[in-house]
């Protein structure tokens, strides 16, 4: 296998998509120049391209299929779930089944609302802190992907040039045309400095709705927040009478009852999504049953609307509870294993190397950074044009070695991963690197 090949089939598709998507592309994350790969078929952890090569997944389709492709348990619940309607104008006694999953697992979750995407499940759990508290303004981490949300997105890839202050990060727009009015209701604050974020939100007190976190932000680094930052978003936002929402739309992969749990911590509401669809779209927000009440139309139009043509459809939510069920506490054990091992072979192979560089992260979650100095959050992570080169050399070379990784460096682990896949993907990470080193003495 070799990328690019301008004669592929990969090509040729890209070609054809150009006529009728803009940048033949629908999703801007698996967007590649000078074309993407296109993806036919997937079994375990592994995916066949359109010419037929076949790789390691290590993506997931960005960390959502937690037991890879094609999962006999889950493609056996959808089969007879399509034989029985896909999508009803009714509810399905599936939704409870889920939902009752996810209240027995997560201590702080009584009430769950069901969403077609991680990016509903932040979106909505921000209109219930709004419509729970009477107040507008939310607080965010720089950097912090919490999906296509313009409030959520504020900040989330601004530019040295625009970041203000080490302790009071300006808010930024992600995409041209964000209102100005989405900025002033953001409030943007460094991670892991609890001083600075007990300041900027006792600043904002009367006015702040919610402070929205994840404990293991990938676009910031992935580097897990420390307990007394936690500690101090969790103390500070019960003073001043703000709601705390943990995004676990990726990082509920890293624990049987969440990743809160790892924190100690009980969030006022939790916003789901990814590996709790079983392969399938969805999304998911719970919380405390006084919070969740805003969405609750029992005596009338709630505080808070809430429907979805698709939302809480059978196949996502029977797809979802097999999906569940089968990640068990014995699978976190082996994906923790499994996620330390790999970090520890990419950073021996780095120092072997003597290339400048680290791999960070927590259970089944890696990001390799190609950088000298320590990466604690979104500025120390941010890549200068000669760290973006290096890197994108790195994650070619693992895909022409047989290993998909995000071109951001992000690696997720799946349950069907073997010792013989880890250590396949230990030889294509040990090529890799030494396509870097060879492109360095080029330049």
């Amino acid at each position: 296998m070799h990328y690019p090949s301008f004669n592929s089939a990969s090509a040729k598709l890209h070609e054809r998509a150009l006529k009728y998507l803009p940048g033949g592309n629908t999703r801007t994350t698996v967007y590649m120049k000078p074309y993407p790969i296109y993806a036919v078929r997937g079994a375990g952890c592994r995916v066949w391209d359109a010419d037929g090569d076949v790789r390691i997944d290590c993506i997931n389709n960005f960390t959502s299929h937690i037991h890879g492709y094609a999962n006999p348990t889950i493609n056996a619940v959808v089969k007879k779930q399509l034989e029985n309607g896909t999508a009803f104008g009714l509810p399905t006694s599936s939704e409870i089944d889920l939902a009752e999953l996810l209240c027995s697992r997560v201590e702080s979750i009584e009430r769950v609302r069901f969403t077609n995407s991680g990016t509903e499940a932040v979106m909505m759990a921000i209109k219930a802190a709004r419509a729970f508290t009477g107040r507008a303004k939310i607080v965010k981490v720089e950097g912090a992907y919490h999906g296509s949300y313009d409030y959520a997105e504020v900040s989330l890839d601004s530019k040295p040039k625009e970041w203000g202050n080490d302790d009071t990060p300006s808010s930024i727009p992600y995409a041209k045309g964000t209102p100005s009015s989405v900025l002033t209701d953001v409030i943007t604050i460094p991670f892991n400095d609890p001083e600075m974020a007990v300041k900027l939100l006792r600043l904002h007190a009367g006015e702040l709705a919610a402070v929205l976190i994840d404990p293991v932000p990938n676009r910031a680094g992935l580097i897990p927040a420390s307990q007394q930052f936690i500690t101090s978003l969790v103390d500070t936002a019960k003073e001043i009478g703000a709601l705390l929402i943990f995004d676990e739309v990726i990082s509920f992969r890293l624990c049987y009852r969440g990743a809160q749990s790892l924190w100690d911590v009980k969030p006022d509401l939790t916003a789901f999504g990814k590996i709790i669809g079983g392969g399938f779209p969805i999304g998911a927000v719970g919380g405390r049953e006084d919070v969740m009440a805003v969405f609750d139309p029992t005596y009338g139009k709630p505080a808070l609307p809430h429907g979805g043509t698709f939302s809480a459809n059978p196949i996502s939510m029977t797809a979802g509870l097999a999906a569940m069920q089968l990640l068990d506490r014995k699978s976190f054990k082996r994906l923790d294993e499994m996620g330390a091992s790999l970090r520890a072979a990419i950073n021996k192979i780095l120092i072997a190397r003597n290339l400048a560089g680290q791999a960070v992260g927590m259970g089944s979650l890696i990001k390799v950074h190609l950088t000298s100095h320590d990466v604690k959050d979104y500025r120390s992570a941010f890549q200068d044009s000669e760290t973006a080169r290096k890197l994108s050399v790195f994650v070619q070379g693992l895909m022409n070695r047989g290993v998909l990784v995000a071109s951001n460096g992000l690696i997720a682990l799946s349950t069907p991963m073997t010792n013989e896949d880890l250590d396949l993907i230990i030889q294509a990470v040990e090529g890799a690197v030494d396509d870097v080193l060879v492109s360095m003495d080029t330049i």
